[in-house]
């Protein structure tokens, strides 16, 4: 058996379209180019790797698609169009990274896994929809959403309104098994994508869709536990976590143990929908108990930039379990 490291690297919501940009082909694939370049020392360490990412901007376009074609075509469920986006997404990682695998002369191959992640029905998330998804609708569509379709809907900051679904906790990944299989044996699996596609159990035991979003740091935490992985390397657009980000304390961290991570969490320092759920996912991750994870995992929090010289300990923020 391949005994190489496990690693999960986690790529942000905005690595192919970015802010100011309209999501052109040409310019995601420019990024996708771009990423696997930078993600190419692990690939020279020989570890084994599965790659998972966020989605937002792809999703948010598939459903105004949806909302602008209405009239002409079938409007479809979140859970398809989080599933649209994992395979359009991963066939532009795909592709990038085995072209630069020839540019290299190296011989991997790479697979994109469409997930299944299981949520619970019962869970808090459902009963408080909090996650914008989609366009902006003027009042009079909005209203009509609301009875028609039976959406959540919430005025944005003097915008408009839009719709807000559930992110309900991942209890389970289905293709966690066929994952860790194929990354053992040394392919490159693209897994998880937005968070990976909300399904439950309906009343007759078949799986379902859910009309949800799962957060991507969660679903990696998740992963990486199930898969038993050396390492949970979050790309971020920062270069290192800081205490007091954004004022004239701030205070970049080279290195935190499990201890010191769960205490400037309590202590506020991270925000919500930023750092916030990166650290919490880096606690999870840590803290999980499963019988074969290796007791010297770590994560690492930097930006793609200074990815190569992380991996080296010489950038980035990593957090380890003890000191």
């Amino acid at each position: 058996m391949n005994k190489q490291k496990m690693v999960i690297v986690a790529l942000g919501g905005n690595v192919l379209i970015r802010e100011n940009e309209k999501g052109t082909a040409e310019q995601q694939w420019r990024h996708a180019e771009e990423i696997c370049r930078r993600m190419f020392p692990l690939i020279e360490r020989e570890h084994n790797i599965v790659i998972t990412h966020g989605n937002g901007p792809q999703v948010g376009n598939i459903l105004i698609r949806n909302e602008t074609a209405a009239a002409m075509v079938p409007m479809m469920p979140l859970d398809i169009c989080v599933a649209d986006s994992e395979g359009g997404m991963g066939y532009m990682f795909q592709q990038a990274l085995l072209n630069e695998l020839r540019r290299n002369n190296l011989r991997r191959f790479v697979v994109t896994m469409i997930t299944q992640v299981i949520v619970e029905r019962d869970d808090p998330a459902f009963q408080n929809p909090d996650k914008p998804v989609g366009p902006f609708f003027k009042k009079d569509r909005a209203e009509q959403a609301r009875r028609e379709q039976a959406w959540e809907m919430i005025e944005d900051s003097g915008r408009g309104y839009r719709r807000v679904v559930p992110s309900p906790e991942p209890r389970r990944i289905i293709q966690k098994d066929m994952i860790k299989l194929l990354a053992e044996a040394g392919h490159i699996v693209i897994a998880c994508g937005g968070g990976g596609i909300p399904i439950m159990k309906d009343n007759g035991g078949d799986y379902v869709g859910v009309e949800a979003v799962i957060d991507k740091d969660r679903a990696s935490s998740l992963l990486a536990v199930h898969i038993d992985a050396d390492m949970l390397i979050i790309l971020t657009r920062v270069p290192r976590v800081a205490l007091n980000f954004g004022t004239p304390e701030q205070k970049d961290l080279d290195r935190m143990t499990l201890a010191e991570a769960k205490r400037y969490l309590d202590e506020g320092h991270f925000a919500p929908g930023s750092m916030r759920p990166k650290i919490e996912a880096a606690i999870r991750f840590l803290e999980a108990r499963e019988e074969n994870m290796p007791d010297d995992r770590e994560t690492i929090i930097t930006d793609s930039e200074h990815l190569a010289e992380a991996l080296q300990g010489k950038h980035g923020t990593h957090i380890v379990r003890d000191g």
